[in-house]
């Protein structure tokens, strides 16, 4: 695998993002769920630009947290939300709530996962020494 997301572009995306995660419940009209389908999406929003702001790259503002951890973070709850509507079963329901869910969590899991200098595309720097 290779990736093809540039650290620079993956900032902007982080933000813009997480921001469109907290606010789906009212951007998409689906407010009036309650439990997973209503809380999740502002969970993971609300986590990802913390970690947005906490994150050591050219977008974050306080440049604390490691860009793997971060990576890794963003795949992880990118692929909480990408299955929740099917996880908690509001997949089925007649307004297709779960597109929103569906669609931010994809874009999570995509970017943590195919960023430049992201563990999952970045080949291991450690190498096993054999002694003879």
């Amino acid at each position: 695998m290779s990736a093809f997301i540039p650290r620079g572009f993956y900032g902007v995306i982080n933000y813009v993002t997480a921001l469109v995660s907290m606010a789906s419940p009212w951007l998409f009209g689906f407010e009036d769920y309650r439990g997973a389908a209503f809380f999740l999406p502002i969970l993971i929003g609300w986590v990802q630009l913390i970690m947005a702001i906490f994150s050591n790259n050219s977008h974050g503002f306080i440049k604390i947290f490691p860009m793997p951890t971060h990576n890794v973070l963003d795949a992880f709850s990118g692929f909480i939300l990408l299955v929740s509507p099917f996880l908690y079963g509001f997949a089925f329901v007649e307004n297709g709530i779960f597109w929103p869910h569906v669609l931010i969590g994809g874009t999570f899991f995509i970017a943590g996962v195919f960023t430049h200098g992201s563990p999952f595309t970045t080949d291991d720097v450690h190498h096993e020494v054999v002694n003879n």
